[in-house]
């Protein structure tokens, strides 16, 4: 989409350009309270419950989510966001019913920090791998989406440049601040972009006729039933096109997509381990996940009734800004604009910071580098660069980044996630148990991905329903393949973990400091007082 036929083209850049400079005075100020790695990396556990819920909600409600969401749900109606803002919202409640208060209990800085003190070095390792692989695609994915912005409103200049750019700009300021400064970003710009889509969706609503008029609508592009989340097997559309036993396994995993797999990554606890208490985790999490299902539904009730007042564009990938341009007033569609370039830069901030905290804590100690607090910090700082760095390379040399981006959250899901909960919650779980869910995932879930891609698991291959497009189908395969994967790693789990007790004798949980933790699971799930979330912290209770 190229906005400079938009009248108010020059607003939107000068909006944008203020929110850059005001991320990267944050950053110098915040490199100023920075005086040890738990200040850079976990803002030093002091964050209170708005802070904590705003940023963990921020962090996920970026724009390529805003948008991507609007464009699916022009096209497929709610059948098609399952995975966000459904599956995301579901992920953070999840996170805060059995994982949160643990996580924060022990003080970890990484999310890695559980998987060393429960299952030793070569699973750290391993863990540490996948987490970095992802923040690295993650965060290329991030720059592609800005530099495409910033084309569309300088066509002059190529998306390469803007990616470089914009890449320079976030690792700056992240470089600088750590945690804090993103907490803080992520807080100001919460407002801005949840602020934006709530009006844009007033304001189409309006026009659309009124809640009467939305709920009535009776069809999408390619979806007769718009406001079904089950899908219609029985119907002409199944679930996205795949019917069967291929329809349901989309549909189961495009819940478990993020909804699993996004559970242990390492920028969603880091928020929870930065919160002033544990009580502040849990509710600060629960916060999140509300305020994400609240504001992320209003963008796929955006795409949906933008198909009734503009059914025949050429493509629905910009369908929430056209809505913006089209119905919003100059000002607010160029702060929202500049909020949704934010928002790119506060999930890429993030993505830099969680990989940097994971190779400096975890990694860099398996290969015998002790550091200092101070040495921490800098290497800390040094990784936020590296990773800036190497994902810009991955996002000019990557055609399918996005695709990318989907394998790389799946290896979380089909690799991580089950030597996470059941390290957590079952005391049989040993290393040979996880390695083998770990290694038994993801070898199963390419294999998967290959026979769903050709033949198709008890349904037309995804080569078949997609007509060859290759994008789409291997897209698809992705999805599908996860859930018989997700199944053989629980499996693998199991069985392993019970024929290696003798061998390979469990780990019990331990704190940071390497004090043993009650294991009792009632102890650790469920929700907490938030009166002790809203209070203040006396100086004894302070980690």
């Amino acid at each position: 989409m190229d906005f400079t036929g938009y009248e108010y083209v020059w607003l939107v850049v000068l909006v944008i350009v203020g929110f850059f400079a005001v991320r990267m005075g944050v950053g110098i100020w915040a490199s100023r309270k920075v005086e040890n790695a738990a200040d850079y990396i976990v803002a030093g556990r002091r964050l209170p419950i708005y802070m904590v819920g705003a940023s963990v909600m921020a962090t996920w409600f970026a724009a390529e989510t805003l948008m991507g969401a609007s464009s699916t749900a022009y096209q497929y109606g709610f059948q098609g966001v399952v995975f966000d803002p459904f599956g995301a919202a579901a992920c953070l409640f999840l996170s805060g019913f059995f994982f949160t208060r643990l996580m924060r209990r022990a003080r970890y800085l990484t999310v890695v920090d559980f998987f060393q003190r429960r299952y030793g070095r070569f699973m750290t390792i391993l863990a540490s791998l996948a987490q970095l692989m992802t923040y690295f695609v993650w965060t290329g994915a991030q720059m592609v989406a800005a530099g495409t912005i910033i084309n569309a409103l300088f066509p002059s200049v190529p998306i390469g440049v803007g990616m470089v750019l914009i890449a320079i700009w976030v690792t700056g300021y992240t470089m600088l601040g750590g945690m804090l400064a993103d907490t803080l970003l992520d807080f100001i710009q919460m407002f801005f972009t949840a602020g934006g889509v709530t009006l844009i969706f007033l304001f189409v609503l309006n026009q659309i006729g009124g809640w009467d008029a939305m709920t009535n609508i009776t069809s999408t592009l390619y979806n007769p039933r718009p406001f079904t989340l089950l899908p219609d097997m029985g119907g002409d559309a199944g679930y996205l096109g795949y019917f069967g036993s291929m329809g349901w396994m989309y549909w189961i995993a495009a819940w478990m997509a993020i909804g699993f797999g996004s559970v242990p990554t390492q920028d969603l606890f880091q928020r929870s381990m930065s919160a002033r208490n544990e009580s502040t985790a849990v509710w600060g999490t629960y916060m999140a996940g509300a305020l994400y299902l609240f504001f992320g539904i209003m963008s796929p009730l955006i795409g949906i009734m933008m198909f009734q007042l503009a059914p025949e564009l050429e493509s629905s990938d910009y369908v929430l800004i056209k809505a913006a341009m089209d119905y919003l007033p100059p000002v607010l569609t160029a702060i929202f604009m500049a909020a949704l370039a934010s928002a790119l830069m506060s999930t890429s901030d993030s993505s830099l910071l969680a990989g940097a905290s994971v190779v400096t804590e975890n990694l860099m100690p398996m290969v015998g580098k002790k550091l200092t607090e101070v040495e921490k910090v800098k290497w800390t700082r040094i990784w936020v660069g590296i990773i800036g760095a190497v994902a810009v390379i991955i996002a000019l040399t990557a055609a399918t980044i996005y695709e990318l981006g989907v394998v790389a959250w799946s290896i979380l899901l089909v690799g991580l996630f089950t030597p996470f909960a059941f390290g957590m919650y079952w005391k049989k779980a040993n290393h040979n148990g996880g390695v083998a869910a770990f290694l038994g995932g993801f070898i199963s879930w390419a294999l998967f991905i290959w026979i769903a891609y050709q033949f198709g698991l008890g349904g037309d291959s995804t080569y078949v329903v997609c007509a060859g497009d290759t994008d789409c189908a291997f897209w698809d395969a992705t999805y599908v393949a996860s859930f018989p994967a997700f199944i053989t790693s629980m499996i693998l789990m199991v069985v392993v973990s019970l024929a290696t007790q003798k061998t390979d004798k469990p780990k019990p949980i331990t704190d940071i400091d390497g004090n043993p933790m009650d294991t009792n699971p009632f102890h650790h799930i469920g929700i907490m007082p938030i009166k002790d979330a809203l209070r203040k912290l006396r100086p004894e209770e302070r980690d």
